[in-house]
Formats: C-alpha cells, sequence, structure tokens
C-alpha cells in the first residue's frame, strides 16, 4: 500500500479511500481516546497520594508529550496505515512489526471493553435500574460496542464526526470544573502536600503510576494514516494539541477535585466529579458531570472502535495479519477487523462482568496497559533505526536531536511499565507470545502462497511426428 497527499492507495484489489479526517476530527480523536473514563475516576485514586499528586500529573504529562513528538516525526517518515505497527515494522522488521501489531490490536479492543464497562457504570448513576442489575449493565455495555460498530463499518467520515461531537460535549462540563471550579477551592485542602505516607519521590512515582491509563491513546490520529488529510503536517499536529489539550484538562480538573473536596471524603468517592459538582452547584450539577461521564466514554469507545479496524487492516495489507482483515466493505471500511475485534471485546465483558463493575473494570484494564507499553518503548528508538537500516545516520545534530529524544521516550516507557506493576507485565507478556504461533501460521501461507505463484505451470503435451 503507498499513501500519496493524504490518498491511501491500496493495492491487491483494494481500491483507494480519499483521506477524510482533518485537523479537527484528528485532534477530537487524540483527545477523545484520551479523555474518558480515567478523569472521572482518578481524582479518588490519587486523593490518598494528597496534592502531590499533582506531581504524578506533570511527570506523566512529560513523558507523553515526548511521546507525541516522536510519533508526530514518525508520521511524517511512515504515511502508511498502521501507526505503531508500521512504524515498528519499518525500524525492525517483520516479526517486531507483527508483535507489535498483535500487541497493540489486544490493546485496543481490551481497551474497548475496558470502556464499555466504564461506560455502563455511569449510566448506572444515572438510571439506578442498570447499576442494580449485572443483567442490565451487560446489556448497555453491549449494545454501545455494537451501536459504533455499525456507526464506524458505515464510514470513517461517519466516525470522525461522531468523534467530533463527543469531544467537545465531554469537555463542556471538565471545562466547567476547571475554570469555575477554582473558585470555590478551599486551600486548607492542600496542606499536608503528602499524605501517602511514602517519600516525595516514591508518592509522585505512585500517582504518575495511576494516571498512565488516562493517558493511553496519544497515538491515535496516527493509525488511520491513509484516511487523513495531508498526514505529514495534519497527524503532528493533531498529535501534540490533543495531548496539550488534554495534559491542561487533567491537571486542571485534579486541582479543583483536591481543592473543593476534602481528601478523605474524596479518597472514597465512587463519582469523585459528581461530588466535586454537587458540593459547586448542588444535585444538578451531579447529574451534569454523570452525563457529561457518559457522553466521554462513549466517545472514547467510538475512538478505539475506529482503531480496532485500521490496525489490522494495516497489517494485513503487509501481509503479517490475515488477508481477511484486509478486505474492505462496500463502505469502504475494514468491515470484517471492526467485527471480529469488537466479537472479541464483547466476549470480554461478558466473561468478567459478572465479578462486579469495578472489578471487570481494573482486570481488563490490565490487558490494554501492558498491551499499550511495548509499542511505545519500540517506537520510541524506530525513527533510529529506520535510519540504520536506511544508511541514512550521518546527519551530524539532526541526528543526535533524534537520538535523545527516543532514549527519552524509551526510559519513559520502561519506567511506566515498572509502574504498571509485576501482574501486569505477566499478564501481558503471555498475551504476546500467545501470537507467536499466528506469525508462524501466517508465514506459512504467504510461503506457501508465493510457492504456489512461482511454480512453472504444467504445459500440454504435443503430439510430434518425425
Amino acid at each position: 500500500m503507498t499513501e500519496q497527499h493524504g490518498t491511501s492507495v491500496a493495492t491487491d484489489g483494494l481500491h483507494s479511500t480519499p483521506g477524510v479526517l482533518g485537523l479537527g476530527a484528528c485532534t477530537a480523536l487524540v483527545v477523545g481516546n484520551m479523555i474518558g473514563s480515567g478523569i472521572f475516576l482518578l481524582p479518588a485514586s490519587l486523593a490518598g497520594f494528597g496534592p502531590i499528586a499533582l506531581g504524578g500529573w506533570a511527570v506523566t504529562s512529560f513523558g507523553a508529550l515526548v511521546l507525541a513528538m516522536i510519533f508526530g516525526r514518525l508520521s511524517r517518515v511512515i504515511t502508511k496505515t498502521g501507526g505503531p505497527y508500521a512504524y515498528t515494522e519499518a525500524g525492525y522488521g517483520d516479526f517486531a512489526g507483527f508483535i507489535i501489531a498483535w500487541g497493540y490490536w489486544i490493546a485496543l479492543w481490551t481497551g474497548n471493553a475496558a470502556v464499555a464497562v466504564a461506560l455502563a457504570g455511569y449510566v448506572g448513576f444515572l438510571v439506578p435500574a442498570v447499576a442494580s442489575s449485572h443483567a442490565y449493565g451487560l446489556a448497555v455495555a453491549l449494545m454501545a460496542i455494537w451501536t459504533l460498530t455499525l456507526i464506524n463499518v458505515g464510514g470513517v467520515q461517519e466516525a470522525g464526526f461522531v468523534q467530533i461531537v463527543t469531544t467537545v460535549l465531554k469537555l463542556v462540563p471538565l471545562a466547567l470544573i476547571g475554570t469555575l471550579g477554582f473558585f470555590w477551592i478551599d486551600s486548607a485542602n492542600f496542606s499536608p502536600i503528602n499524605t501517602s505516607g511514602k517519600s516525595d519521590l516514591a508518592a509522585i512515582s505512585g500517582a504518575a503510576a495511576l494516571t498512565l491509563w488516562a493517558y493511553l491513546g496519544l497515538e491515535s490520529a496516527t493509525v488511520p494514516a491513509g484516511e487523513v488529510f495531508e498526514p505529514e503536517r495534519t497527524i503532528p499536529r493533531a498529535t501534540i494539541i490533543g495531548v496539550l489539550i488534554t495534559a491542561i484538562v487533567y491537571i486542571a480538573v485534579t486541582t479543583v477535585a483536591i481543592g473543593v473536596v476534602p481528601p478523605q471524603t474524596l479518597a472514597h468517592s465512587t463519582a469523585p466529579l459528581a461530588d466535586v459538582a454537587r458540593r459547586m452547584w448542588g444535585a444538578g450539577g451531579g447529574v451534569l458531570v454523570a452525563a457529561g461521564a457518559v457522553i466521554s466514554t462513549f466517545g472514547t469507545l467510538n475512538g478505539f472502535t475506529l482503531l480496532c479496524g485500521q490496525v489490522p487492516y494495516g497489517a494485513a495489507l503487509d501481509r503479517i495479519f490475515p488477508a481477511r482483515f484486509g478486505h474492505l466493505s462496500r463502505y469502504g471500511t475494514p468491515a470484517n477487523a471492526l467485527v471480529l475485534s469488537n466479537l472479541l471485546a464483547s466476549i470480554l465483558v461478558t466473561l468478567n462482568f459478572a465479578k462486579g463493575l469495578v472489578n471487570a473494570f481494573n482486570t481488563i484494564i490490565l490487558l490494554a496497559v501492558m498491551s499499550s507499553l511495548l509499542p511505545y518503548a519500540l517506537c520510541s528508538l524506530a525513527e533510529l533505526m529506520i535510519l540504520v537500516r536506511t544508511g541514512h545516520t550521518s546527519g551530524g545534530p539532526a541526528v543526535i536531536k533524534i537520538a535523545i529524544l527516543g532514549c527519552l521516550g524509551f526510559v519513559y516507557s520502561l519506567w511506566a511499565l515498572y509502574g504498571a506493576g509485576a501482574e501486569t507485565i505477566y499478564l501481558g507478556f503471555l498475551l504476546i507470545l500467545a501470537g507467536i504461533p499466528v506469525h508462524v501460521w501466517i508465514k506459512w501461507r504467504n510461503a506457501k502462497t508465493l510457492t504456489s505463484e512461482l511454480a512453472p505451470r504444467s504445459q500440454p503435451m504435443t503430439n510430434t511426428t518425425i
């Protein structure tokens, strides 16, 4: 597949699709995929650290910005669909590309499952019958998954429109809290600054590890590159703008939450931002934020669904995923990839929902975090590897800049992996290893097909009279 001037030209019988996602849609994709369930739950999780948790947000925001710059640079070098998979394949080869495509795909559909569970929880806040019934909660989660699957099968442009609308609507309650909320802050809630009982460094590290989930998806605009208008300019701008917007929202909202609600109350809240809004504006404020949470998770679910189709589609075009993933529907969308991805997400939701909403959410998140961090680590040094493989290592200051930026991203990714915990790493490692037999099978099929195509056709015998 080749891309020229924002147009994806797919070979092997697949038709071309003009770039339909502009700066607004791509920025919305980045912001929408990051601002999801995390910001509505994390203030309570971070309350145990005290105001020093804001230092954790700062560290994670810095790391996310470094990764955003790395992905922005890579999007100029490699413009084809696939995002982290495409960059890894170009830098490290087919096998590494497959492992990242496999792991990143797992991260996407498990992330879809986690967000769907969170969506059901927020709907339950507004509709008590959903909260009191596992069956109703499961039905809401599955309905959301398949509604957005149908929208994404219908077209990338339609999915981009949904992403813009939901991103704008989700930012309204967060913007109100993050700006007007400063008038309700009680400075007494910021003392003592560290309530964790740990050293300041340990507290910041622990808080930063918790904020990691909230930044997953920062690379979203790089994945549907073949559907983006002028991807060389649009993707880097959208990625950096999206991360900056998200960082400002996260830090402002968390600051207000810590300042408005006493730390002991905030730490035990099951709907921390709804409690913040209730203190500021009464019961109506709580309902407003709960509605914003529903819209937020719906938008995030839409963004992850879009990516669930694009990643296996790009890998299939390069013949490292099954060929069926590379077929487009009559709407020009990778319908097979979308349906299978969300079928797996639905199975995961169904298997875990009986544990209860919170336990199901936590279990599924473990799968998504590890699967996302490995692509981040490898992509951090991918541009440097591309220069090595193509022999362009004599660029002097430019190469040094690439190396420094890549090392910063790699070290941050390793630190984040460490902070994610041993159980997460163990479970993610098993899932990634499970993809190796799939890679061997695909390689065997590709080799068999190639041998068949190169084999000389048998020539019919002719009768010759001497």
